[in-house]
């Protein structure tokens, strides 16, 4: 991977509107999650265990306390399946971590698909591109 890739989309649920930008390196993400309009929030950093080790990925808050615990899990869980360092920030006006948690999770796997359908469409370009040289 050369450049950073970046991914945004939104979410209509109890007629709010979250948004979510994805940013990912080759050895790191950055998701972007927010309420209304991308704004940051409480950011949060989480590194996946080491290799070979069994075991949670490690996180801590770097800035802000609102939403702490949604951001400390949303980290933890995207540095385990990337195998990368993780930083999310989520910032919410209106609602409480318990019932923004649910959305915001369907939020990064609409994300994280459409990665993936890029991903696959790529692929599949560069097989053609390999079967005309």
């Amino acid at each position: 991977m050369s450049r950073a890739r970046i991914f945004k989309d939104e979410l209509i649920e109890r007629n709010i509107k979250f948004l979510a930008i994805y940013i990912e390196t080759t050895n790191a993400c950055l998701i972007l999650l927010s309420e209304k309009e991308d704004r940051l929030g409480t950011l949060v950093a989480a590194i996946p265990p080491g290799k070979g080790l069994i075991g949670p990925a490690t996180s801590s808050v770097l800035l802000g306390s609102k939403n702490a615990t949604l951001a400390r899990i949303l980290a933890e869980r995207m540095a385990s399946k990337t195998n990368k360092v993780a930083l999310v920030s989520i910032y919410l006006e209106t609602l409480e971590e318990s019932v923004a948690g649910p959305i915001l999770i369907r939020l990064i796997e609409k994300i994280q698909s459409k990665k993936a359908e890029k991903e696959e469409t790529k692929t599949e370009a560069e097989k053609v591109k390999e079967a005309e040289t």
